[in-house]
């Protein structure tokens, strides 16, 4: 099995520990990583946007750095999603599409391609889980508490085989934390209270930590956190599943 790490641009240049962690993590359970160093943006900033006719070269670069690959990993599900969703070539389409298929987010490729039954972290901290809604509703990581279901939540059934760690349960467990890519920028004020919201329900309930699939989600709240001196800290899900 080989397997490449697609590290989004903003987790290299504002949280390279999460992807250390990641890379750390993948190795520990046996997995063949390889990260190519050519590797830049996915192209969903400018398709969120409304200008995913510019994305063009950041696909082809993707193509070129990733074609070659038995699985591609990422350690964020909305740049995972977009790439599953929207990667296209009209020079290589058959391409494109192969890659599609074999793009994971890291904890759906723990428990889906791997079948992870055991993890040596440990990680002694009330941590409340935070359901990014890329993960959530698009890669279906978790079950959606307002549907009448069997509940599953793959990030969760990671977190428990941590040692020590003790789960947090919130009031709305699945509630969008406002950053939504460029949603943050163009409605900023709509954003941050509902970032606020997001963080009164993990405080209200004790969490000393914050985690999520989606660093940007983590980002956005962070930023809140810092700026208001909250005691609260951000960890993203690798970096807990990585601890020892």
């Amino acid at each position: 099995m080989k397997v490449g790490l697609f590290i989004p641009c903003y987790i290299d240049q504002f949280y390279p520990d999460a992807a250390i962690a990641t890379l750390q993590l993948l190795q520990k359970l046996g997995v063949d990583v390889t990260y190519p160093l050519n590797q830049t943006c996915c192209g969903q900033p400018m398709a969120n946007s409304g200008f995913e006719h510019l994305t063009a070269g950041c696909e082809a670069l993707f193509i070129q750095n990733f074609a070659d690959f038995d699985y591609i990993v990422s350690p964020s599900g909305s740049c995972t999603l977009h790439l599953k969703e929207h990667l296209h070539s009209d020079h290589a389409p058959k391409t494109a599409l192969d890659i599609r298929t074999k793009l994971y987010e890291l904890t759906e490729f723990l428990t889906d391609v791997l079948e992870v039954k055991t993890l040596l972290a440990r990680f002694p901290h009330r941590v409340g889980m935070h359901q990014a809604c890329h993960g959530q509703r698009g890669l279906k990581l978790s079950q959606m508490s307002e549907l009448v279901a069997e509940p599953f939540s793959k990030p969760q059934y990671l977190l428990d085989m941590v040692d020590g760690i003790e789960m947090v349960e919130l009031t709305r467990p699945d509630e969008c934390c406002g950053f939504g890519g460029t949603f943050c920028v163009a409605e900023e004020a709509v954003s941050v209270k509902m970032g606020k919201d997001r963080i009164a329900d993990h405080v209200s309930h004790g969490a000393e930590f914050i985690t999520s699939t989606d660093i940007s989600c983590l980002m956005h709240l962070e930023g809140l956190l810092k700026r208001n001196g909250s005691k609260v800290k951000v960890k993203y899900i690798a970096e807990i599943l990585n601890a020892s």
